[in-house]
């Protein structure tokens, strides 16, 4: 999970249309020698934000940098895993409930708020009988 202390580095930069992430095209054979402009390159690299994109970030709040860290593909992808993982682990203790919790028939599909309100009562019985 990502921290409110991360910097704001880790955000992707904003590029405006005039920008480009790819390097020079004139070094990798790419639209100065074809004579069109605006292809693209065989070879790419990343660039780091300039000063000028930092100064940028830094005037955001801390809230205002998180919410577009979250905004990235990056990070909805890991929530949406971590979500997945987190609902698979909730549905095996239901089912794990549900096998402990005596009904009739033995296979009968419960939804989840019927095998909370039949594991209460089960409890309830067992503290009865523990009682007498």
């Amino acid at each position: 999970m990502l921290n409110s202390d991360q910097t704001e580095l880790d955000l992707p930069p904003p590029h405006s249309e005039s920008e480009s992430v790819f390097s020079d095209c004139s070094r990798a054979g790419g639209a100065e020698d074809t004579g069109v402009g605006g292809g693209l390159c065989a070879q790419s690299r990343i660039t780091e934000p300039s000063d000028g994109v930092k100064k940028d970030l830094q005037h955001l709040s801390r809230e205002e940098r998180r919410r577009r860290r979250r905004a990235t593909a990056k990070y909805r992808t890991a929530h949406a895993t971590r979500e997945r993982i987190r609902v698979e682990a909730f549905n095996m203790a239901f089912a794990e409930l549900r096998k402990l919790l005596p009904t009739l028939p033995p296979d009968k599909k419960l939804s989840k708020i019927e095998i909370l309100r039949l594991a209460i009562c089960y409890i309830s019985y067992l503290n009865h009988v523990l009682d007498v």
